[in-house]
């Protein structure tokens, strides 16, 4: 296995926090929900973001982890962590242009492996959907705490919908102030019919300046817990 660097990893304190919070909830949501994917509604949620941070925390905690980045059509992990060199990814794998061992990536973080999309592929979904994707899941499973997925927005394409019948959950990040009730409800539905169970929601870039009660809380809250 092959080893890399993410430039940007460590979050600060009150992302930390954040953090540990939502994988607190992901461990007491059930011993079989290993395989966990992650999806929103429209780009530039912060999905990817929530979704590398999530398994990163997972692996702080001593658990074994695998992050994988399903999203075939526009990936940002590699060009965002500033990842160079000749990268094989899912597309590869899923093509048949190499093999499992190949395409993953063990970062800085121990016990935290990564497999990158690779290349943008004419037919995402139809690799999605091939039963070499549910095998490279079923392994995963039994070497891994948790296989954290990041997928698609479910408001664009239906990516997610497919990678969703290979997991155990689900977690739809939304970004606050951007989308209308009735789009969430709509891909919610949408990704119920995979069913798969919904975890929750993360709701995602509030502006904690602007909402006194929470900016107030979290100011206090957090300030005492950096003097302890």
């Amino acid at each position: 296995m092959q080893e890399i660097v993410l430039k940007g990893l460590k979050k600060d304190h009150r992302s930390n926090e954040a953090y540990k919070t939502l994988r607190t909830n992901i461990e007491f949501s059930g011993a079989d929900n290993k395989a966990i994917v992650l999806t929103s509604c429209t780009p530039n949620e912060g999905k990817s973001t929530v979704s590398l941070a999530l398994a990163a925390s997972l692996a702080e905690a001593g658990k074994k982890v695998l992050f994988v980045d399903a999203d075939l059509r526009k990936s940002i992990l590699a060009g965002r962590h500033k990842v160079t060199g000749a990268i094989k990814g899912l597309s590869h794998f899923l093509a048949g242009q190499a093999k499992v061992g190949e395409i993953m990536y063990q970062t800085q973080e121990p016990g935290l492996v990564v497999i990158f999309a690779g290349v943008v592929p004419p037919n995402p979904a139809e690799l999605l959907g091939q039963h070499i994707f549910e095998s490279l899941i079923e392994s995963a499973r039994k070497v891994y705490d948790y296989i954290i997925i990041d997928a698609p927005p479910l408001g664009s394409v239906i990516d997610s919908a497919i990678i969703a019948k290979q997991c155990d959950a689900a977690v739809l990040v939304i970004a606050a102030n951007t989308i209308s009730y009735k789009f969430a409800k709509a891909v919610k539905e949408q990704l119920e019919k995979s069913e798969c169970p919904i975890l929750g929601v993360v709701l995602n870039k509030v502006d904690m300046k602007q909402n006194k009660y929470y900016g107030k809380y979290y100011g206090k809250y957090y300030g005492e817990y950096g003097k302890s």
